[in-house]
């Protein structure tokens, strides 16, 4: 399904991963938005084309480690665009309605906002979470039963000094010689300890993370269930949030 096709373009309910991402961003006021491409760069570059008002302002980034780095490579060639400025980063592969980015938005102010599910038990492919309270003790796969909380569903939201320390955290990683095959969250486990790092849980939205082609059955089913708003044409908010502050939204593709 993904032989000649990056993730983000896979079809759901008739449009592409990306532009539900994009229209949940719009949902949300959210407009200065760029997506970093690698494989399929082209591809993603002219699909934006063909969305109509949703895609003509989105910028996009070529990364041209994606064939040899993790997503932290991804993140890399992006993190100029974290400093200095309100952010939310989104995996490429993430299906959310809009109403779990309007939570993420709305919870209390931390330099880091990590977005947390939670359900019965996690399988090895789970980015898991460690917390006390709101504060992230710790995050990534290897996480043991006892001491996991939640899962990251990917998508994070940096505020004020947050995208700056993450920054120079992706910095800071990549000098290591196993710095490439690190997923960008190793990053967010490193600052956990110092107390930046906070949690929203978004349970009782929905939302896919797209690794396996029967992922890709339930994203249906996912959007399905939003009902008349997922067929609406109209990319114009579905309620009338307060916009966020400047936002730059980069879609791992």
């Amino acid at each position: 399904m993904t032989e000649f096709s990056p993730k983000c373009l896979l079809r759901i309910v008739g449009r592409p991963v990306l532009e539900w991402q994009l229209r949940a961003l719009a949902a949300n006021g959210v407009t200065d938005i760029t997506v970093v491409t690698g494989f399929g760069a082209e591809a993603v570059e002219q699909a934006l084309r063909r969305m109509g008002p949703v895609g003509e302002r989105v910028r996009t980034l070529f990364n041209p480690f994606f064939a040899v780095a993790d997503n932290i490579g991804s993140c890399f060639v992006a993190r100029d665009l974290l400093r200095g400025s309100d952010a939310v980063l989104l995996n490429g592969d993430t299906l959310f309605e809009p109403a779990i980015l309007r939570r993420a938005l709305r919870a209390p102010d931390a330099p880091i906002t990590v977005t947390i599910d939670r359900k019965p038990a996690y399988d090895a492919d789970d980015m898991k979470v460690s917390v006390e309270g709101t504060r992230l003790r710790a995050i990534g796969k290897t996480l043991r039963p006892e001491d996991t909380d939640g899962e990251s569903i990917g998508m994070l939201v940096f505020r004020g000094r947050g995208g700056a320390v993450f920054s120079d955290g992706l910095e800071a990683v990549m000098r290591r010689p196993d710095g490439l095959r690190r997923f960008y969250l190793s990053v967010v486990d490193a600052l956990a300890p110092a107390g930046a790092v906070r949690v929203a849980s978004i349970e009782g939205l929905s939302w896919g993370e797209i690794d396996y082609p029967a992922d890709v059955a339930r994203a249906e089913e996912v959007v399905r269930g939003w009902g008349a708003a997922a067929a609406a044409d109209d990319p114009a908010p579905l309620t009338q949030p307060t916009p966020p502050p400047l936002v730059e939204a980069l879609g791992g593709a």
